[in-house]
């Protein structure tokens, strides 16, 4: 059986409330997204939030609304707590992968752990590029259709598109969960390119 880790990507407070659509978009997932991280948690499967995290001298930051997003040490770079527990691992990043110059590799090695479950915000932008860095470093790779959103419900759809044709299993939340749970295998194949 496979071990799992699920990984959040991006859920804190300045990043959410960017704008009115992103806002709505993950208020609109966050109840079965509590729900699944709580059935995750039940099941023994280790929760890794991923927290941009920047600092006043970083480089190539976006400014947003003339500030600095997610700076160190301010409430806006906090993870939102609804979606943290005492159990949960947070792990800080600079860039929109999870896996570019931080622990996390290491961390699900040491623990066997060779599936990665990718959730949270942007799909296609730190959805993705955690995902194409897991694929490239040997695991299995889900995204939850219903467990990420973007500002635009295009972008998402789009982002999932693309991860389900070239490194992704995309499943609801709820299949998932039954599966986990079940321990029904699932097929990580590789999708055939046209």
């Amino acid at each position: 059986m496979p071990g799992y880790a699920v990984l959040t990507n991006d859920l804190q407070r300045d990043l959410v409330d960017k704008n009115s659509q992103r806002k709505a978009n993950v208020e609109r997932m966050t109840p079965a997204f509590v729900r699944f991280l709580t059935e995750m948690r039940t099941l023994g499967v280790p929760i890794v939030h991923l927290q941009l995290v920047y600092d006043e001298g970083d480089k190539k930051i976006e400014l947003h609304e003339g500030r600095i997003p997610v700076l160190r040490g301010t409430p806006g770079a906090e993870m939102l707590p609804e979606f943290v527990e005492p159990s949960d691992v947070v792990m800080e990043k600079k860039k929109d992968s999870g896996f570019f110059q931080t622990e996390l590799d290491s961390f699900l090695s040491s623990r066997d752990l060779d599936t990665v479950i990718i959730t949270g915000m942007q799909a296609q932008v730190c959805i993705q590029t955690t995902a194409a860095d897991a694929h490239f470093r040997g695991y299995n790779v889900i995204v939850p259709s219903d467990g990420v959103v973007s500002t635009r419900d295009a972008d998402r759809d789009r982002a999932l598109e693309w991860l389900a044709s070239y490194c992704a299993v995309v499943l609801p939340m709820r299949e998932l969960s039954d599966r986990i749970r079940q321990g029904d295998p699932i097929d990580f194949t590789p999708a055939a390119l046209p």
